[in-house]
């Protein structure tokens, strides 16, 4: 896990992210117990109510859920809510900016393919 946070984003926001990333990447498996509020806490040094808030959200989404007395643990299907979340989510902050400059620049569907290809080519080396 990574300490720092970006000062454009709340706090709250991105450790829901990290958590969500955990899950993304198999760290986190449906049925695991997630970090304590208070483990989140003590390991990123923020005030409980920021936590609290990230992980709160997580719950209402379905992506966690809590064992009252035990902690809390990755849902069932919680991966599969959390790519569907970030599907849309990067379809609402990239695509769709991306698609009306293509517009503006008058590019074909073909351009837009192409130069995709050749990003996803550089950044795969």
């Amino acid at each position: 896990m990574n300490h720092h946070f970006d000062k454009h984003k709340p706090i709250y926001l991105q450790i829901r992210e990290k958590i969500e990333d955990q899950i993304l990447n198999d760290q986190l498996q449906e049925g695991d117990q997630a970090p304590s509020t208070n483990q989140l806490v003590h390991f990123y040094k923020v005030n409980h109510a920021t936590v609290s808030k990230g992980v709160h959200q997580l719950v209402e989404e379905g992506i966690l859920f809590k064992k009252r007395g035990i902690g809390m643990f990755v849902a069932e299907g919680a991966k599969e809510r959390v790519i569907q979340k970030r599907k849309k989510t990067f379809v609402e902050d990239y695509v769709v900016g991306f698609v009306r400059e293509a517009n503006k620049l008058g590019l074909s569907d073909n351009e837009i393919i192409e130069l995709i290809k050749q990003v996803k080519g550089r950044d795969a080396k």
